[in-house]
């Protein structure tokens, strides 16, 4: 039996081991003795602490939907409150922070898109996360746009972030990050009003970021 207090130690152990067997023999391969040898722990620890593999990949996945959200408040909080398009814009760097593109979280991130279709738990944190995005996009674009206008350009920037992201997961390149955050930007200048364009232009939001 597990020391008491050892899980705030052997959680976070399992969940890193987990994220770095996806990345050197993908999801199939991953075994539940690869894991723990990985994290340096029998595998019964495994089972005690996550119930199996399936539990520990959902903690793991509910551990990358955390550090995005704080990726994205962290930028969030950096702009001030009336900077409506630099608030736009930090949405979009935070799904495009460092601890995001990392090549272990973007494999773990395929792996997740991929069983969320068959896995209901794992489909209903995709689901929180996709409402999640677009609710902050939502709340920032409904001070500059009529509400419905306000919610298809946000299903846009979300499509463009989801797309751009996938494309750079899939290539030998890699998440070409300024580059995608100058396409969002740029689409989301376009669908500015334009008396709020010609007041949130690109050079002005420059020294919020």
């Amino acid at each position: 039996m597990p020391k008491t207090g050892m899980a705030a130690i052997r959680k976070p152990q399992l969940i890193a081991a987990t994220m770095e067997a996806i990345g050197e023999v993908g999801l199939a391969r991953a075994n539940v003795q690869l894991i723990s040898r990985n994290a340096g722990v029998t595998p019964a620890i495994i089972n005690h602490y996550f119930g199996g593999k399936d539990g520990l990949l959902e903690a793991t996945m509910r551990q990358v939907l955390q550090q995005l959200g704080l990726a994205v408040r962290n930028e969030l909080a950096r702009c001030h409150p009336d900077d409506v398009t630099g608030r736009l814009q930090a949405i979009v760097a935070g799904n495009f922070a460092p601890g995001q593109v990392d090549p272990r979280v973007v494999k773990t991130w395929l792996t997740f898109w991929a069983l969320s279709m068959h896995e209901p738990r794992l489909h209903r944190l995709q689901r929180v996360n996709e409402q999640r995005l677009l609710s902050h996009l939502r709340l920032e674009l409904k001070r500059i746009l009529p509400p419905e206008r306000a919610a298809f350009v946000a299903q846009g920037v979300a499509a463009l972030i989801d797309g751009i992201w996938l494309r750079g997961a899939l290539s030998p390149q890699g998440i070409q990050v300024d580059m995608a955050r100058s396409l969002i930007t740029d689409y989301l200048q376009q669908q500015l009003p334009p008396e709020v364009r010609q007041r949130y232009s690109p050079a002005s939001n420059t020294s919020q970021r």
